[in-house]
């Protein structure tokens, strides 16, 4: 008994799948990654000389790029006395001898049906991928602040600035919500939150064009933020998902921050005003105290006094404890890995032109390459924006704290604060102490 299996697979849409998904008991195995499918040609041959007791195949549709040809090839093996099994498929041909003939037009019908399917997604895929490889983008309208032009997005000179403004806003105050609002009242455009964050996140934005199969090609056409926005953008992001979805834009800085120690409880800013209402006071109280009598509360400036300066002190130690990589050398290394990929699709022209590589093959080549590329664009954007330790100087003065607003003090203590805790020493007397992100 001799068992033979048959793979057909195009780069276009997938990588090929390695012989040997088989198993042990198969006895050779043809592969095709060329559409004319030589190695079928050479399989059909070999069966005439010396056929085979079983074919084992993916899905019929591997047999030919039309319904006749799959017929036509199917006819020719089975003609041989070759019993043909799918594996992703209900086809056998042993199977379909024992049934009747009224039962098998039935299967074949619906099998048949099932292919022609199958086929026009292929074709569709393959018209996608295309484009990919071409770096064109994806189908569909192209997002707010471009549109379409001949093989690349352009800007709209319309709608372009109202993005660009949304991001600046969000970067200046770190309040997704908040930038959200602001676009609102000053350009009377009205996005969902969750729109807003797809916007932060959407390659396009960037430059980049980014597909259904999460590829992501570089440089396409004209950004709108540059790489070291889109960086901060998604540092502010990470850092925000770490607190309650309304303190990332409350107007105080301290917001979402503290905590009670003793009772475990978030603390939350409540205002008091006198009668008149000519003078109001802040306070920092738990919201869940489960405690008798409960933890008292605490005037919001003094908590933020002690805040400034606990920062000033304990940082510079913080920082000095930790054992950071060397930055300068990963980015010199990853720059250099990105160069090295540049250096080689930049000689795939010159391969074309003397032949050695195909149109499809260097285009195909050059798509892997820029999403690599990209891959490594995103690890280069990911580290940190410079030394920690000559930051951490300019930042332990108190009156650099001092002097900032409390929305963009609230952007840069969350640059560093993790949790203020409220240290209860005293029913009267209390410290502060942070637990920093690092």
């Amino acid at each position: 008994m001799k068992i033979i299996a048959y793979l057909y697979s195009d780069p276009l849409l997938e990588s090929p799948p390695n012989i040997s998904i088989w198993g042990l008991e198969v006895d050779q195995v043809y592969q095709d990654l060329d559409p004319q499918r030589p190695q079928l040609q050479e399989l059909l041959t070999q069966a005439q000389i010396d056929p085979p007791t079983y074919l084992l195949i993916r899905r019929l549709e591997e047999l030919g790029d039309t319904v006749e040809q799959v017929g036509e090839r199917l006819n020719q093996l089975e003609n041989l006395g070759i019993e043909i099994i799918a594996t992703e498929q209900p086809y056998s041909s042993s199977l379909l001898n024992k049934n009747s003939p009224k039962d098998i037009r039935t299967h074949l019908t619906k099998l048949l049906q099932e292919i022609q399917k199958n086929q026009r997604r292929q074709r569709l895929k393959k018209g996608h991928a295309r484009n990919r490889i071409k770096a064109l983008p994806p189908p569909g309208k192209a997002p707010y602040g471009y549109r379409r032009g001949k093989d690349r997005y352009i800007l709209d000179r319309s709608t372009a600035p109202v993005v660009k403004d949304f991001f600046e806003r969000f970067l200046l105050f770190g309040s997704l919500r908040g930038a959200v609002r602001y676009l609102e009242k000053r350009y009377g455009k009205k996005i969902s939150v969750s729109t807003a964050r797809k916007w932060l996140t959407n390659p396009v934005y960037r430059g980049d064009l980014a597909y259904q199969n999460s590829d992501i090609i570089p440089d396409t056409h004209l950004p709108i933020i540059s790489r070291e926005e889109a960086a901060q953008i998604d540092r502010l992001l990470r850092r925000n998902s770490n607190l309650a979805p309304r303190t990332a834009s409350a107007p105080r800085s301290l917001a979402g921050l503290v905590s009670c120690n003793q009772c475990q409880s978030q603390m939350t800013i409540t205002r008091v005003t006198t009668r008149n209402k000519k003078t109001e006071y802040l306070y920092l109280r738990p919201m869940n105290c489960p405690l008798q009598p409960k933890c008292q509360a605490i005037l919001y400036q003094e908590v933020l006094n002690k805040t400034i300066l606990k920062i000033c002190q304990d940082l510079p130690l913080a920082v000095a404890q930790l054992n950071l990589p060397n930055l300068e050398a990963i980015k010199l290394k990853l720059t250099e890995n990105i160069s090295k990929k540049k250096a080689i699709i930049d000689q795939l022209s010159q391969l074309q032109e003397q032949g050695i590589l195909e149109q499809q093959t260097s285009d195909l080549r050059s798509y892997q390459l820029k999403t690599e590329i990209a891959q490594l664009q995103t690890q280069l954007d990911q580290l940190p924006p410079g030394d920690l330790k000559i930051i951490t100087k300019a930042v332990t003065i108190p009156q650099f704290w001092l002097d900032l607003s409390e929305a963009e003090r609230r952007f840069y203590f969350r640059e560093f604060i993790r949790q203020v805790e409220i240290i209860r020493l005293q029913p009267d007397d209390w410290a502060v102490q942070l637990i920093f992100i690092f």
